[in-house]
C-alpha cells in the first residue's frame, strides 16, 4: 500500500515546541494536498515522490524496528542508508557500522536486506555501549552496562553480524573486515571519525558509500570541516544532503 505522506513531531532547536508544531500544522492545512509532503527530523518538504514510503519491504522493516520518537523521525535518513546498503550488494565486501548504539538502524537494514542469506557478508557493528564524561561522544538515553548484551541479543539470529565492544579505531584489531562496501559513521566527534576514514578508508571497495551521520548538522559543524579537509586531501567532495547526512562515493 502506498503511504502518500509522512509527518514526525521530531524537530530540534525550536524556542517554543507547541507553537512551532502549531506552525506546521498550519503549514500543512494550506497545501493542496498532503500528498508527497514530509516532516521531521528538521525537514519539512512537499510535492516530493517520496520513493522509500511505497517500498513495502522497506517500511515493513522500518515500522517493525523503529519504535522510538528519535527512531521514528529519522526515516529519511534510515531510508538513505537503506539505499546505500542496496548498493552494496552489487559490490564484493563486508558492512560496517561505527557507533551502533542500539543497533536499530543496522536490524532494519538486515531486515530489508534479508542480511541473514546474505552467507558471504558480514555486518561489523562498533560501539562502546557505555558513557561517562570522560568519553568525547554524548550521553545517550539506553547507553550503560546492559546495553551491548541487549545488542547482541537483537541480532542472535543473524550468524552474519559481527557486534565489537570498545573504542574505534583500537576495537579493529579484535574484528574488522579487509574489504568494505558499506560504511556509515555515526560516532558524534570529528577526532574519532577521522581515525576510522585512516583505518578502514583504503579496505573500502570503488563504488561503495560511505555515510556520515553528522555531517550537514550545525551542532556537528567541527565534523564537517574535518572531513572536508580528510576527503578534499585525497580528491573526493562530500555531498551534503538535506538529511543532514553526507556522501561519498569512493
Amino acid at each position: 500500500m502506498t503511504r502518500p505522506y509522512y509527518h514526525s513531531a521530531l524537530f530540534f532547536g525550536w524556542k517554543d515546541e507547541p507553537t512551532f508544531r502549531g506552525h506546521i500544522r498550519d503549514m500543512l492545512l494550506e497545501l493542496k494536498t498532503l500528498q508527497g509532503s514530509f516532516t521531521g527530523d528538521n525537514l519539512i518538504t512537499f510535492d516530493k515522490n517520496l520513493s522509500f514510503l511505497s517500498d513495502e519491504v522497506f517500511m515493513t522493516a522500518f515500522e517493525r524496528h523503529a519504535q522510538t520518537k528519535v527512531e521514528k523521525g529519522i526515516l529519511w535518513r534510515t531510508a538513505t542508508l537503506a539505499w546505500a546498503a542496496k548498493n552494496a550488494l552489487r559490490l564484493s565486501g563486508d558492512f560496517v557500522e561505527c557507533a551502533c548504539y542500539k543497533g536499530t538502524t543496522a536490524r532494519i537494514l538486515c531486515d530489508y536486506l534479508d542480511f541473514g542469506s546474505q552467507a558471504q557478508r558480514t555486518y561489523y557493528l562498533y560501539d562502546l555501549f557505555e558513557h561517562d564524561p570522560s568519553m568525547p561522544h554524548h550521553h545517550m538515553e539506553e547507553h550503560g552496562a546492559g546495553l551491548y548484551e541487549a545488542v547482541k541479543a537483537r541480532f542472535s539470529d543473524l550468524e552474519n553480524v559481527v557486534i565489537t565492544r570498545g573504542r574505534v579505531p583500537d576495537s579493529f584489531v579484535e574484528a574488522a573486515p579487509d574489504a568494505i562496501a558499506f560504511l556509515h559513521l555515526d560516532l558524534n566527534n570529528a577526532e574519532a571519525e577521522t581515525a576510522v576514514l585512516e583505518a578502514l578508508f583504503d579496505r573500502v571497495v570503488p563504488g561503495a558509500a560511505i555515510v556520515l551521520d553528522d555531517y550537514g548538522w550545525l551542532f556537528y559543524r567541527a565534523q564537517k570541516l574535518a572531513h572536508d579537509a580528510w576527503f578534499d586531501a585525497r580528491g573526493y567532495s562530500v555531498l551534503e544532503l538535506p538529511t543532514g547526512q553526507g556522501l561519498v562515493i569512493k
